[in-house]
C-alpha cells in the first residue's frame, strides 16, 4: 500500500511540474539551513556572475524549516534546494517520498564547528560539555542524585573557575539544524556524564530502566522499553526561566546582541565567529579553541557535516540547477583554497570531495535512511 502511495506521489509531482511548464521559473529557489546560509550565498553571486542563469534565490528558514517546505511536494511552487546543518531526517525522507518528492540527491559539502562564544570585552570562556548541561537543562541531579529543576543561576555556582555572572545564552529554536547538532554534540555528552542517565541511554532491559528512573526520580507515566528514549527526553530539554534565551534563525542577530551585551553567550556556526573575531571571541570546549585547524582535525568536541539536498525532479525542469551544483562541488569553491575556506567553511579531505563530486556529477539519489 505504501509503494503504491509512493508511485502515486511520484506520479502526481511530474504530472504537477509537467502542467506549470507554462509558468515554470527560470531562478532556482533555496530555503533551509542559516549555517549553510552564507556560503550557498557566495556560490550563488558567483554562478550568477559565470553563467547566463539568473542568480539563485536563497531564504534562511533553519535546517528543520527548510526541509518541511522541500518535501511538500514537487513544482514550482516548492523550493529545488535544501540547506542543512544536520543530516536529513528519516521521518523528513519518508515525509517527502509520501508527497512524492522520491528522488533527493544529498551533498555534503563541508564541515562547520558549533562556537559558544561571547564579547571580546569580557574574560574569554573555559567550558566542558558537562558545564553547558549543567547551565542549560531543564532539569538537573540534585544533591541526592534525583533530577530537580534546574537551581543554578551563575556559571560560578556550576563550577567556581567560571565567572561569577548570570547564565544567559542566546541560541537558536528548535527548528534549527544548530540546535539539532547543540542537542546531540553537548546536551546528551554531557548528560552523559551522571552515570545513571549514560546507563539509562544503553539499557534495553526494562527492569533496569525502571530502576534507573526510580532513582532519578523520573515519574513512572514516563517509561519507555528503550533507555535511550528517556535519556534524551530529559538530557535534551532546555530551561525555559529565562537562562536560554531562542534568538531566531538569524546568526547574525545573536551576534549583534552579544556585542551589545558582553555578559551573554551565544550559540552559532563557527563561520559567524570567523567573520566577526575582532568584537567576539569563541569559548575554549574541553581546552580546545573552536579554530579551523581544530575543527579540520576532529579535535574541536563540537563540530558537525554540512549539506544541501536537491529535488532531481526540478533537474531540467527549473534551468541552471545542474550548472549551481557544479559551481558548488568545483575546488574553486569548496577545496582547499577555494572560497567558501575563506568564509568558514572546513573543507572535507581530498577523498570524501571526490566521492560527493561523483554524486553531484550523476545526481545519484540517496537511499532511504533507517529509522
Amino acid at each position: 500500500m505504501q509503494t503504491h502511495k509512493r508511485i502515486l506521489g511520484a506520479l502526481l509531482g511530474t504530472l504537477a511540474l509537467a502542467g506549470q511548464a507554462a509558468t515554470a521559473r527560470d531562478y532556482i529557489t533555496i530555503v533551509g539551513s542559516s549555517t549553510v546560509y552564507p556560503f550557498a550565498t557566495v556560490v550563488a553571486e558567483q554562478f550568477g556572475r559565470k553563467t547566463a542563469f539568473k542568480t539563485p534565490r536563497i531564504e534562511s528558514t533553519g535546517s528543520g524549516g527548510g526541509l518541511k517546505l522541500f518535501c511538500a511536494g514537487v513544482g514550482v511552487d516548492t523550493p529545488d534546494i535544501s540547506n542543512a546543518s544536520r543530516r536529513i531526517k528519516p521521518t523528513e525522507q519518508r515525509r517527502c517520498a509520501a508527497n512524492g518528492v522520491a528522488d533527493i540527491v544529498e551533498i555534503k559539502i563541508g564541515y562547520d564547528g558549533i562556537v559558544v562564544a561571547n564579547s571580546r570585552r569580557a574574560p574569554q570562556f573555559k567550558l566542558s560539555r558537562r558545564d553547558l548541561w549543567l547551565a542549560l537543562a531543564r532539569q538537573v541531579p540534585g544533591p541526592d542524585g534525583r533530577l530537580i529543576d534546574n537551581p543554578y543561576k551563575t556559571w560560578k555556582q556550576i563550577d567556581p573557575a567560571l565567572p561569577d555572572t548570570r547564565i544567559e545564552v542566546l541560541g537558536p529554536p528548535p527548528t534549527s539544524g544548530t540546535r539539532d547538532a547543540f542537542a546531540e554534540l553537548v546536551m546528551d555528552r554531557g548528560a552523559e556524564t551522571v552515570p545513571e542517565l549514560e546507563k539509562l541511554r544503553h539499557s534495553k532491559d526494562p527492569a533496569e530502566i525502571r530502576a534507573l528512573m526510580k532513582k532519578l526520580g523520573i515519574p513512572a507515566g514516563a517509561f519507555s522499553a528503550q533507555g535511550k528514549r528517556v535519556f534524551k527526553a530529559v538530557a535534551q530539554a532546555i530551561r525555559e526561566d529565562g537562562a536560554y534565551i531562542e534568538a531566531g534563525e538569524n546568526d547574525n542577530l545573536i551576534v549583534q546582541k552579544l556585542q551589545a551585551n558582553p555578559k551573554a553567550l551565544g550559540v552559532f556556526g563557527f563561520s559567524f565567529l570567523d567573520q566577526n573575531s575582532d568584537r567576539l571571541q569563541g569559548s575554549l570546549i574541553e581546552g580546545k579553541a573552536p579554530n579551523f585547524d581544530n575543527i579540520a582535525d576532529g579535535s574541536y568536541p563540537v563540530s558537525r557535516p554540512l549539506f544541501f539536498y536537491v529535488k532531481k525532479a526540478h533537474v531540467g525542469r527549473i534551468p541552471g540547477i545542474r550548472e549551481y551544483i557544479a559551481e558548488f562541488t568545483s575546488d574553486s569553491a569548496w577545496g582547499d583554497e577555494g572560497y567558501l575556506a575563506d568564509r568558514g567553511l572546513i573543507p572535507m579531505p581530498e577523498a570524501e570531495r571526490r566521492q560527493y563530486a561523483d554524486v553531484a556529477h550523476s545526481l545519484r539519489p540517496m537511499p532511504a535512511l533507517k529509522p
